[in-house]
């Protein structure tokens, strides 16, 4: 065994340890768990092992190849020279080349194989393992059989607190027994729930029943939704209501007794859970595919569907594209999945091959299509649809039209995507910058560069420039050699579809000839009755197939070009980005201006009555003039009226009855932000209920729910008006002189 081969083994080993370091951190942590949590070391113990033995399964340390070793020192160090894998080949079996290759990488890579840390993922293990302790920790300070229920109420029950303590008391009813149930709707096949709690949590749509039994008889029974009350209807032994969730919530219910006293009972919750829509994957499918005359015209399609509940039915809409121009045709067609659709599973995937023949694509024609998804949702479903996919039929002898009707050749690039594909490998040069080496990042810049030249130079034949590649602004263009090849010996494109207007051997084109007629050069407009009518190839500011501004716009791209040509070739593609867009905007609009639009429908004014025209009458000329005034409201506007309010009643103010209107209505107002966060709002909430109540009026419980309040409103949003604040910094520092002097 060579000294280089035994260094990869060396790496593979470091490698393999890492992995297993990892495990053990795991581990640790399951065991730390299992001990906090259980007080038994046969549990950690037990935990360990077997979250060792996860962990290692899941590494795999033994299964770790000398392919994965090789090509990992390949991709990271660039003393490897992608040849690191010829250290554990035979030196026999390899030619001479290869041989003296394998002792140079031989030589440089001992030294920096030293440096190089295999893959691990130690800054995720180390601090899971610190949260399974923490979660341990957690977990031991917890009583083992969770929070008792007061004494004589079950977990199920509520209680009612009168709203005037100071009330004579007599024969109030009280609560025996509440029942809570929940059936989700048909469509979700979930069970119905009896015995919740008073804070529900189900499907949106399902149907809460609550049940009531009292010793004695409430006069009237209600359920307050945050000021919407709801009767409880009278039933056989007790008071019963059915609600429909809509949305989420909170409630509480109310009864008064025999002498007029109302009693109520906490802030309870509902929480309404969406029905989410199906999710679709579509595998393997590029968003736009292009098929030629010699291609099959067919389309693998594979989709994927999950949901939650139950799946109701899926479909491709397909539309198909025909003609061009004006006289383009649409037709849209519903197509079904091969077999049969599992309706109500909460999987399924659906298959089907798109024959285009089938569909009547011709060549020129473009296919539309999408997929749609539905679930079982009452009374209406939730739809979900897929990315639009494009696919078109190459037509290879359709006709083109020129940009200049005298000229009998569409020199006019149909599409402009080169530069579009090249911002799109800038874009993925940049992202993959930090996992590739630098010498792999400046070759992908400069070859980019080198297309970024070659699409200046396919514009600048449009440009009329036979002979000669577009100049960079303020430098002169590289000259042709007599070959016809241009830069790097590239090939003239338009070579042999042209006169060569700069050579003195084709056919004498640097001398004038003379006019058969005797009126001079045919260069001379003066003479020449043709010359407003032909091209003027001896002119490079006239030699173009375009009108004078679209020439403007494509030099402009040009030159925009060449800035992007030179970041690029600077290894600088961030700041080649910006131009490359410019130049793409450019085309763009060279493109669309290239367009034929037809005027369809003309503009016929209304006659002008010589009789009143330049008249000066101005009398039935009125000029119109519009106000509007709009309030400005702040958010949580009775949130802040009532911590303004509380604040006087801690300092000593005398309590009203509108006080308990005032933070009835904070109370509807914050309850909406509520629901979504209620460990932030459900506490001030109480407390505002609580207000109602005279046992609570007191300095210290206004403070404690004005300390609640403030902290649930929000900063009040910035208000445009004037002001008269001197905040500019001279003027500041005018005023501080001022009053040092002073």
């Amino acid at each position: 065994m060579n000294s280089g081969e035994q260094q990869l083994i060396r790496f593979k080993r470091r490698w393999q340890g890492t992995m297993v370091l990892e495990s053990l951190l795991v581990a640790l942590g399951a065991g730390v768990l299992g001990y906090l949590a259980t007080d038994g070391p046969w549990v950690a113990g037990s935990c360990t092992v077997l979250a060792f033995g996860l962990a290692l399964w899941a590494h795999r340390p033994w299964a770790l190849k000398m392919g994965s070793v090789v090509a990992h020192i390949d991709a990271h160090l660039p003393e490897a020279a992608h040849s690191s894998g010829l250290l554990v080949q035979d030196s026999a079996e390899l030619p001479g080349l290869s041989r003296l290759q394998r002792f140079r990488v031989e030589a440089r890579l001992a030294p920096a194989l030293a440096k190089l840390w295999p893959p691990h993922h130690l800054g995720r293990s180390l601090p899971l393992a610190l949260a399974l302790g923490l979660l341990g920790l957690i977990l031991h300070h917890v009583p083992p059989h969770g929070p008792k229920a007061p004494r004589g109420e079950t977990p199920t029950q509520i209680g009612f607190k009168p709203l005037d303590p100071s009330a004579e008391r007599g024969n109030i009813p009280v609560l025996e027994r509440i029942s809570i149930s929940v059936a989700a709707p048909a469509y979700t096949r979930l069970p119905r729930q009896e015995g919740l709690g008073p804070n529900i949590r189900a499907v949106e749509g399902s149907r809460i029943s609550w049940r009531l039994e009292f010793q004695g008889d409430p006069t009237t029974v209600h359920m307050d939704r945050l000021g919407e009350m709801v009767p409880l209807a009278v039933e056989r032994g007790g008071y019963g209501l059915d609600l429909i969730l809509e949305h989420s919530g909170f409630y509480s219910f109310t009864f008064v007794d025999a002498q007029g006293h109302a009693h109520r009972t906490d802030l309870h919750s509902l929480e309404a859970l969406a029905d989410l829509p199906p999710s679709i994957e579509v595998e393997d499918l590029p968003l736009y595919s292009q098929l030629g005359a010699s291609d099959p015209k067919i389309l693998p399609l594979r989709a994927l569907f999950d949901d939650d509940y139950g799946l109701g039915d899926a479909y491709i809409v397909a539309t198909v594209s025909k003609g061009s121009g004006e006289s383009v045709k649409f037709r849209e067609e519903i197509l079904r999945f091969e077999g049969i659709f599992p309706v109500g599973n909460k999987k399924a995937q659906g298959n089907r091959t798109l024959d285009l023949d089938e569909l009547g694509l011709d060549p020129g024609d473009e296919l539309y299509f999408h997929i749609v998804a539905l679930d079982q949702r009452e009374p209406t479903p939730n739809i979900s649809r897929s990315e639009t996919y494009f696919a078109q039929v190459l037509d290879s002898a359709g006709d083109r039209f020129a940009v200049e009707g005298g000229m009998g050749v569409d020199l006019m690039p149909q599409y402009f995507r080169s530069q579009r594909q090249l911002i799109i490998d800038t874009e993925r040069l940049i992202e993959d910058r930090p996992k590739i080496s630098e010498q792999a990042f400046n070759t992908t810049s400069n070859g980019l560069g080198h297309d970024q030249k070659s699409l200046r130079l396919k514009y600048g034949q449009f440009m009329g420039d036979e002979t000669q590649v577009q100049a960079a602004p303020g430098g002169a263009a590289p000259d042709r050699d007599p070959d016809g090849q241009g830069e790097a010996g590239e090939k003239d494109p338009l070579e042999g579809f042209r006169h060569d207007h700069d050579h003195d051997s084709e056919n004498g084109h640097d001398q004038p000839a003379e006019d058969p007629e005797g009126g001079g050069p045919p260069g001379d407009g003066a003479s020449n009755p043709l010359h407003e009518y032909l091209h003027n190839h001896d002119d490079p500011e006239e030699s173009t197939f375009f009108e004078q501004s679209l020439k403007e716009k494509l030099r402009t791209a040009l030159d925009i070009m060449w800035d992007a040509e030179l970041q690029l070739r600077l290894y600088q593609p961030e700041r080649s980005l910006p131009y490359q867009y410019k130049a793409l905007e450019l085309l763009q609009d060279i493109k669309n201006s290239a367009r034929i639009y037809v005027h369809r429908i003309g503009f016929d004014p209304p006659p002008i009555k010589e009789e009143s025209r330049l008249g000066g009458n101005i009398v039935e000329i009125r000029n119109f003039d519009k106000r509007s005034e709009t309030e400005f409201v702040p958010a949580f506007a009775a949130g802040r009226e009532a911590a303004a309010r509380l604040e006087r009643l801690a300092q000593g103010a005398a309590y009203t009855p509108g006080d308990g209107a005032l933070f009835h209505r904070a109370g509807i107002e914050l309850a909406d932000a509520a629901v979504d966060r209620p460990l932030k709002y459900l506490k001030v909430l109480r407390g505002l209920r609580d207000l109602e109540r005279a046992d609570q009026r007191n300095p210290i419980r206004y403070r404690e729910v004005l300390g609640l309040l403030l902290g649930a409103i929000p900063p009040m949003e910035a208000n445009p008006g004037k002001g008269t604040e001197l905040v500019a910094p001279i003027d500041l520092l005018y005023l501080k002189a001022l009053g040092t002097h002073e």
